[in-house]
């Protein structure tokens, strides 16, 4: 089985924090579904994300998707049999990158409207950074797929972006802010959604499915237990 398996391709580092978290996450998936010595074949890449950061800020997103695709050249070169962007935001750009490589992305968006649609809703919460809870490039997907999306707004929607950056991708865990997110998504189930979409890769490092009265869809768990389907099947 080992032999058949493909070869994962990680495009990370937006931020490392999550990104390690995608790592084991593949390999223990792996390691379950195989037994034994089993673990994931991987190849990684890990960009600066003080660059990325710089490129969001001033709506560069030409130049990230130049930047992306070329990390997505180099691991298609190097034997990846399928690509994984280790972000929500940087989806953005996900039309680059699939131009540059020959070999499948595996977009973060539709594993997570297979999720919702296998539990039967259709009115979720996002969260995310700004991009992407302003943006439409995750919303109007996922609408595409029948799927209704909520987004915070006002004060909450500043709290949740500053989260992340201030907090998440620097490995900073707070209770104070752990509390927050909670009542932004019981907000946001008054107003009507079924579930909500962790829609930040970080965000699962805040919180989980214990934490909030509504079904939670983590994006990076959903992502790269569908890459370890894609290395398997």
């Amino acid at each position: 089985m080992g032999e058949a398996m493909r070869t994962i391709g990680l495009l990370g580092g937006m931020s490392w924090e999550s990104s390690a978290l995608y790592y084991q996450v593949v390999n223990e998936a792996v390691r379950e579904r195989l037994g034994g010595y089993h673990s994931a074949k991987v190849l990684m890449s890990s960009v600066d994300f003080a660059e990325v950061e710089a490129m969001q800020a001033t709506g560069d997103w030409d130049a990230a998707g130049e930047l992306l695709a070329a990390e997505a050249r180099a691991l298609e070169a190097a034997g990846a049999d399928c690509l994984v962007l280790c972000t929500n935001t940087m989806h953005k750009v996900a039309g680059a990158i699939e131009a540059a490589a020959s070999i499948p992305l595996l977009h973060i968006v539709d594993v997570t409207a297979a999720a919702i649609h296998d539990a039967g809703l259709s009115r979720v919460a996002l969260l995310g950074t700004r991009f992407t809870m302003e943006q439409p490039f995750v919303r109007e997907r996922l609408e595409a797929q029948g799927i209704e999306v909520l987004v915070p707004t006002g004060d909450d929607l500043e709290l949740v972006h500053r989260v992340i950056y201030d907090e998440l991708v620097h490995g900073v865990v707070r209770d104070g802010s752990r509390s927050a997110y909670v009542d932004v998504v019981a907000r946001l189930a008054t107003a009507g959604a079924e579930g909500v979409i962790l829609g930040c890769t970080e965000i699962e490092l805040l919180i989980g499915a214990d934490d909030v009265e509504v079904p939670v869809f983590a994006t990076t768990r959903l992502h790269a237990l569908a890459a370890v389907d894609f290395a398997l099947g």
